[in-house]
C-alpha cells in the first residue's frame, strides 16, 4: 500500500467519485476499485476486499458505506464523513433539480434524451465491474458454483438477496476455511469505544428526528422522518430489494406518489450519480410538494436525506475497526470469500436486468411454476441505445477511455439523435 494521503488529495478522489458514480453499485464498486486500488493504491486487494464483503452484510447501500471505509480507514471519522457525503451529496443536488423540474413541467424530452446516452453507458460499466470483480473473486470450483446459484437464485427463481448472501455465507463457513491465514490481527478498538460510537450516532440520527416531533407542525415531515428511518434498517440488498415494500407504501396506502411518478423517479436515481437509494428523496420531495409545495418539498427531501444515510455512517465507524480482524478469522473469511463469488451472481443479474431494460422498450415478465423469465419484445429494441452501447463497449473496454468522456460523448450524441429524430 503507498503512503496515506493527505486530507485535501483524499478528499479531490472522494468528490471525483461521487460525481462519477453512476449506474448502481456494480459500476461504483468498480469505479472505487480502480480508484483506491488499482491507481492510487490506498487499500490492498485484501482489505478491500474485505471492507466490500462487511458492507454486503450491512442494510443500505453498500457502495457508499465502502466509500466510507476508504474514507475512515485514511483519514479516522472526518476522512470518513468526507468520503460518505461526497459519494451521496452530488446525486442529492441533482435529484432535486430534477425532482423540481418534474413536478413543475413533468418529463422533459432533452433531460431524457441525455438519460438516454448516460444509460448506454452504464450498460458497459456495469459488464466492466462483473469482468473485474469475478476476476477477483472466483479462484476455485466452489466459487464459480455459488456464483452460478446466486445468478439462478436471484435472476430464474427471485430468491431473496439476504437469503443469497446467508447460504452462500453458511457454505462458505463449511467449505471455504482459509488456512493461508497465519498472522493474527487484532481488533483495533475496545468493545467499550464501539459501544460509545453507537450511542453518539443513534444520538446525531434520532435527535433531529424528536425535535422535528416537538417542534413542528407539519406531521408529513415527521411521517417522512419515521418511515425511512424504518426502511434504513431494512433495506439489506440495497435499493431494488426494498423497491417493492416502498413502491407499494408510498403509492397505495400513502398516496404521496402515483404510481408513473414512482417508476420515473426510479429512472432518475438509476442515472444519475450517487446509490440508487436515492430514489427516497424523491419520494420525500413529492410527498413534501404534494403537502405544502417547493418550501416544504426542499425540508422533506433533507429529513429524508438524513435518515436514510446517517444510520450508515453509524453502521460503519462501529464495525470498521473489527473488518480487518473479521478477516483474518479462517472461517469467516472462507464465509466472506464465499458472498464476494455470490455478489459477481447478482452483479450478472444487475447486468442481464439492467441491459434488458436499456435495450428494450418492453420488457414482460413471465412465470412457469416458481419460476421468472424475462422476455423482451423484439420490436420494441432501440437500435439508438444498441449502437451507442457498442460505441462506449469499444472506448471503455478496448481502448481504456476515461470514463467521464465517455459518459459526456454518449450522452452528447443522443442528444444530437434526438434532435434529429434519430432517438
Amino acid at each position: 500500500m503507498s503512503s496515506t494521503p493527505t486530507l485535501r488529495t483524499a478528499s479531490r478522489v472522494w468528490t471525483k467519485i461521487g460525481l462519477l458514480s453512476f449506474g448502481g453499485p456494480a459500476a461504483q464498486i468498480a469505479l472505487m476499485h480502480r480508484e483506491i486500488v488499482e491507481q492510487n493504491q490506498w487499500l490492498t486487494e485484501r482489505q478491500f476486499l474485505n471492507a466490500l464483503n462487511f458492507s454486503m452484510l450491512l442494510p443500505g447501500p453498500e457502495a457508499m458505506q465502502l466509500a466510507t471505509y476508504a474514507g475512515w480507514r485514511l483519514h479516522g471519522t472526518i476522512g470518513g464523513l468526507i468520503a460518505g457525503l461526497m459519494f451521496v451529496l452530488p446525486g442529492a443536488i441533482v435529484i432535486a433539480i430534477l425532482a423540481t423540474i418534474y413536478a413543475y413541467f413533468g418529463s422533459v424530452p432533452l433531460v431524457s434524451a441525455l438519460f438516454l446516452g448516460v444509460k448506454a453507458t452504464v450498460v458497459i460499466i456495469v459488464i466492466e465491474a462483473l469482468l473485474r470483480v469475478a476476476k477477483k473473486a472466483l479462484h476455485q470450483p466452489l466459487h464459480w458454483a455459488i456464483a452460478l446459484a446466486a445468478f439462478i437464485g436471484i435472476f430464474f427463481l427471485q430468491i431473496p438477496y439476504p437469503l443469497i448472501v446467508l447460504l452462500a455465507a453458511l457454505t462458505g463457513w463449511a467449505f471455504l476455511k482459509n488456512s493461508d491465514i497465519s498472522e493474527p490481527v487484532q481488533p483495533r478498538q475496545p468493545l467499550s469505544k464501539m459501544l460509545r460510537t453507537v450511542v453518539i450516532w443513534l444520538a446525531i440520527w434520532w435527535l433531529p428526528v424528536l425535535a422535528l416531533e416537538l417542534v413542528t407542525e407539519q406531521s408529513i415531515l415527521t411521517e417522512i422522518a419515521y418511515f425511512f428511518s424504518k426502511l434504513a434498517v431494512v433495506t439489506f440488498g440495497g435499493a431494488y430489494a426494498v423497491l417493492a415494500y416502498m413502491a407499494q407504501d408510498v403509492v397505495a396506502i400513502k398516496g404521496w406518489l402515483h404510481t408513473g411518478e414512482m417508476m420515473d423517479g426510479l429512472g432518475l436515481a438509476e442515472t444519475t450519480p450517487g446509490p440508487l437509494i436515492l430514489v427516497t428523496e424523491f419520494v420525500g420531495f413529492f410527498a413534501g410538494f404534494r403537502e405544502g409545495g417547493i418550501g416544504m418539498a426542499i425540508m422533506a427531501a433533507i429529513v429524508t436525506l438524513w435518515v436514510t444515510f446517517t444510520p450508515c455512517f453509524l453502521w460503519i465507524f462501529s464495525g470498521a475497526p473489527y473488518i480487518d480482524w473479521i478477516g483474518a478469522q479462517p472461517r469467516l473469511h472462507g464465509a466472506l470469500s464465499a458472498i464476494t463469488a455470490a455478489v459477481v451472481g447478482v452483479i450478472l443479474n444487475l447486468s442481464i436486468w439492467f441491459a434488458l431494460h436499456v435495450f428494450f422498450d418492453v420488457v414482460n415478465t413471465n412465470t412457469l411454476g416458481p419460476i421468472t423469465l424475462l422476455t423482451p419484445s423484439l420490436v420494441s429494441i432501440n437500435w439508438l441505445v444498441v449502437t451507442l452501447a457498442i460505441l462506449c463497449g469499444v472506448l471503455l473496454l478496448k481502448r481504456h477511455w476515461n470514463v467521464v468522456t465517455v459518459l459526456g460523448l454518449s450522452g452528447a450524441l443522443a442528444v444530437i439523435a434526438s434532435a434529429v429524430g434519430l432517438g
